[in-house]
């Protein structure tokens, strides 16, 4: 987006996103990718947030490619029956084949992280196969000394990818979102890295999700108007602080269009 107003190419009205980090069938949440606690039961807190007016849920499985253990498929099964709302499965997708598994247990799109980084040729199999639409590429940045390292696994193994070559090659790949994390802000409370968010926006035709660091409404706000064209959060709704319908009655207070 341009401006408060405008909306993407895409003609997208702004989405807030609800995560679930699953580690070991447990919603997680941690800091800096760190210090987990549980946070309760994905299928109640999905059924939850689909409540709360939540555009859409993605479920990462946080542990799964740095355990080499495939996602469990019937806890996504369990999920995506009892959802009307667009829902992204990630964590431990190999190859195409396991991208097919999860989108018969009901995901709607697929999250690539590890396997896109290492093997990114699984981004144009995924969009012939499925389409762009289907295709998030979760992106994991962490800011240290100026400089912006990608990293996988979870967010434990540092990368030789370039930030800013990596997300240009993600959109010329046929991914239709980048999934942008930053671990730098990450369970931190000071605000999505609006920044960071602005130059991937103005930089790739494709929609990107903020992602890491909201504590309240005003850091939605901050990242629509920096060209988010989605934002995604965790910890804040967990928590109880804040509902979805709450962050979405202060955006349209704010001049932010959002769905109801």
């Amino acid at each position: 987006m341009n401006n408060s107003t405008q909306l993407s190419d895409n003609s997208l009205l702004p989405r807030i996103i609800v995560c679930l980090d699953v580690d070991k069938g447990r919603v997680v949440k941690g800091t800096n990718f760190k210090q987990l606690r549980d946070m309760g039961d994905p299928v109640e807190l999905a059924i939850n947030y689909e409540k709360q007016g939540a555009d859409e849920l993605v479920f990462l499985d946080i542990s799964a490619s740095n355990e080499n253990r495939p996602t469990a498929l019937k806890l996504v099964t369990d999920i995506a029956k009892n959802l009307s709302i667009p829902f992204t499965v990630g964590g431990g997708l190999k190859k195409l084949d396991d991208v097919k598994a999860f989108l018969d247990a009901g995901a709607d799109k697929v999250a690539l992280n590890t396997t896109a980084v290492l093997q990114p040729e699984i981004i144009n199999q995924t969009a012939k196969a499925y389409g762009s639409q289907c295709v998030v590429v979760a992106i994991d940045v962490n800011q240290q000394d100026e400089q912006l390292g990608v990293y996988i696994n979870g967010g434990r193994k540092l990368t030789e990818r370039n930030f800013f070559d990596w997300t240009q090659e993600v959109a010329d790949r046929g991914a239709g979102e980048i999934l942008l994390t930053a671990m730098h802000k990450d369970g931190t409370g000071s605000g999505f890295d609006t920044a960071l968010t602005a130059q991937v926006a103005k930089q790739v035709p494709i929609q990107v999700i903020a992602s890491g660091g909201a504590k309240n409404e005003q850091h939605f706000l901050d990242a629509f108007v920096s060209g988010a064209d989605a934002c995604l959060a965790a910890g804040m709704f967990h928590s109880g602080e804040y509902s979805v319908n709450q962050v979405k009655q202060y955006l349209m207070a704010h001049g932010i269009n959002t769905r109801t």
